[in-house]
């Protein structure tokens, strides 16, 4: 049966939470569709994904659903190849977020672009939230990191993202994943063993939550 070996390594009663999971996936692309396969093959029933884009020629180096489908929504493409998903086509933008509702959701993933976007999630729904930062410029999957974002360190986004929260006086903590790398080139260059790595560490970010860990 296709999903008899997660059974075998979490047990019934810990598949079934992970089955009822909701989560909501807020950007498709390097990261979020690694986070998508993970949580999709691993039993969850629930998911939701949200994005706007459409393929372009320079994503089939990373982005799941890429690869046959350049000029086409992402979204939709992706439904096709995980039946069952949810999907939003919509621009993340801060009305958005002020507007949408997350409470339905257990976990957040938080996989967009936009900085201001990323600050604005936080304040809104920082206790289910697990989110990416930098993952492009970066060779070393080995130093990818789970950790609060006030423990964040060697990353120029995450600083960023610290010092808007304290200019906001916020302060609570949740989750991030991070690469402390230095980054190699200037440009948006990216390399699908660290992005899918940072999308399979929130997986397994998520699967944990869930499961009380």
């Amino acid at each position: 049966m296709r999903f008899d070996r997660c059974r075998m390594l979490f047990g019934e009663e810990d598949f079934a939470k992970l089955q009822k999971a909701k989560i909501l996936i807020l950007g498709v692309g390097g990261v979020g569709s690694y986070a998508l396969d993970c949580l999709y093959r691993t039993g969850m029933q629930d998911i939701t994904i949200v994005d706007y884009d459409t393929y372009e020629e320079s994503n089939r180096n990373r982005q799941i659903g890429s690869d046959c489908a350049v000029g086409e929504c992402k979204v939709s493409t992706l439904a096709t190849l995980y039946p069952g998903i949810q999907t939003i086509r919509q621009k993340m933008d801060i009305a958005w977020v002020e507007s949408f509702d997350f409470e339905p959701y257990d976990l957040v993933i938080d996989a967009c672009d936009t900085t201001r976007v990323k600050i604005e999630l936080a304040k809104r729904c920082y206790p289910k939230l697990i989110m990416s930062l930098g993952s492009a410029k970066r060779i070393d999957a080995s130093q990818v990191q789970v950790a609060s974002i006030w423990k964040t360190h060697g990353d120029a986004l995450a600083r960023k993202i610290r010092n808007e929260l304290k200019r906001a006086r916020f302060d609570r903590n949740f989750t991030v994943v991070f690469s402390p790398e230095e980054p190699r080139c200037k440009e948006k260059g990216s390399f699908v063993g660290v992005t899918g790595t940072f999308g399979l560490t929130i997986c397994s970010e998520a699967v944990k939550r869930i499961l009380g860990q």
